[in-house]
């Protein structure tokens, strides 16, 4: 009986420490991001005000560098990838990685008013809150290693810029080259109009941009003498269009014609049209996109057109883990929603008047929606990492409730405090989530054996794009 007392005190005891070591660290956490909430918080406006697009994000990279590697971090660029970018500090394990994204969306230049108002000029915006994700967890990585160091704990802490996730696939390079090998978990988040950390799968795609070249000649004096490339994109896209009746319900495939000809009286000799490929399967985005290029070749043929195409890029599914999502819902849940004061709100009034049947409502931000599985229908690089490492994220209300991603209203309120306090929260899920995982390192084991079970035995990672280089010059 004394033994059995004597091991149930132990237990006790050491609970009581883990509490206690939990509850020094908030209070130091806190402290840490408040004391770099000036500066981070500009970090993130003053990428969305340069709004690079994908891979030619420099001065938005060069910008997040110089601030981690002021805070001690060591930093390793990627030939490869002019763009993207490793900092770490700390030495062995646990080494945890914390992911941060920059590119803008070309054509939807917006500036932080609530109403429809280009931006300075500016082709591009950040209508996906890149600016907010890549500063925020870049913010969360000082925290971490301040804590780190502050409690000289063993264990390394990262960040991994990567560039071009909006069509680009920055990351699944980084995971190609090996860049995560070494890596026990990963976290990250993405600005959205509601705050929830449930686990969620996504769809896998696949985009090439498709380019058809014929014969120009006068389009009224003689038609007979040339061979429209533009016919060639509208044949394709037509048998594509008949295709989508026989293609499983979950499929998406969309397109958007990048060059046309520039005068009808000239039969083009030149077309292009880029399309994306998805479904929750990567096997059957494969196959769909072997029906598209074989629609592709066929519109060559009766168009009596030459026929080639780019893989552009190519994203995995989310692999998801509740080893890890129920850890940060548990951190997101204790830290709250977030609440607007009476100039905010006034702000989001006039937004919400100006969007197409919202799915939220204003207030929305203060809650945390239930924790459950579900499907997004997007698709994002942080796909093919999951399927290699353990991996959470979290959705943190950074836009006006109801604002859909890829809107000029997403842009305007990652503009404003609106976004920036979405930015705050999403660091201090972060930090906290690693926080844990390094004072409790079990976590790990259980989220790998959950991860090796999901993904199964006898799967081989091969990525959808292939072997090709990335593609630097893809937005141009």
């Amino acid at each position: 009986m004394k033994v059995i007392q004597s091991k149930f005190k132990n237990a006790v005891f050491s609970l009581l420490i883990i509490f206690s070591q939990i509850s020094l660290s908030d209070e130091s956490l806190d402290k840490s991001i408040n004391s770099h909430q000036e500066e981070f918080q500009n970090l993130a406006l003053k990428i969305w005000d340069l709004a690079e697009v994908g891979y030619q994000e420099y001065k938005s990279s060069a910008l997040l560098q110089e601030s981690l590697e002021s805070k001690g971090f060591r930093i390793e660029t990627l030939p490869y990838m002019p763009t993207g970018f490793i900092a770490e500090y700390g030495t062995g394990s646990p080494v945890i990685a914390i992911l941060g994204e920059f590119d803008a969306l070309p054509g939807i230049s917006q500036s932080s008013s609530p109403f429809k108002e280009t931006y300075k000029n500016n082709q591009a915006g950040h209508a996906c809150g890149h600016h907010l994700f890549g500063a925020g967890s870049a913010w969360s990585a000082v925290a971490v290693k301040e804590w780190l160091s502050k409690n000289n704990k063993a264990g390394t802490i990262r960040f991994y810029g990567t560039p071009a996730e909006e069509g680009g696939s920055g990351k699944v390079y980084m995971v190609r080259e090996g860049l995560f090998d070494d890596v026990d978990v990963v976290l990250h988040w993405h600005p959205g109009s509601v705050n929830h950390a449930s686990p969620r799968t996504s769809n896998a795609n696949k985009s090439a941009k498709f380019t058809f070249r014929g014969l120009s000649a006068h389009a009224a004096s003689a038609p007979h003498r040339g061979r429209s490339a533009l016919d060639g994109v509208e044949s394709m896209n037509f048998m594509v269009n008949m295709m989508r009746e026989h293609i499983p319900q979950e499929s998406r495939i969309h397109y958007v014609i990048t060059k046309g000809g520039l005068a009808p009286n000239v039969i083009p000799d030149e077309a292009e049209v880029w399309y994306y490929v998805r479904h929750p399967k990567e096997k059957i985005v494969e196959e769909l996109f072997q029906r598209t290029v074989k629609a592709a070749n066929g519109a060559a043929e009766g168009t009596e057109t030459s026929l080639s195409y780019e893989v552009i890029h190519g994203n995995y599914s989310l692999m998801p883990n509740d080893t890890l999502q129920s850890l940060m819902n548990e951190k997101l849940i204790k830290r709250g929603g977030i609440s607007y004061d009476n100039e905010e709100k006034e702000f989001a009034e006039k937004i919400y008047k100006t969007l197409l049947n919202p799915t939220s409502s204003i207030g929305d931000q203060e809650k945390i929606l239930p924790y459950r599985t579900f499907h997004g229908y997007g698709s994002t690089d942080v796909g093919d990492v999951s399927w290699l490492v353990p991996t959470a994220g979290a959705r943190i209300a950074s836009w006006v409730p109801g604002t859909p991603g890829h809107s000029w209203q997403a842009v305007a309120s990652g503009g404003t405090s609106i976004g920036l306090k979405g930015e705050k929260l999403a660091a201090q899920v972060l930090s906290d989530t690693a926080i844990e995982i390094y004072l409790n390192p079990k976590i790990i084991e259980d989220a790998e054996r959950e991860r090796l079970k999901r993904v199964g035995e006898d799967f081989n990672y091969f990525p959808l794009l292939g072997d090709r280089d990335p593609p630097l010059d893809y937005r141009n």
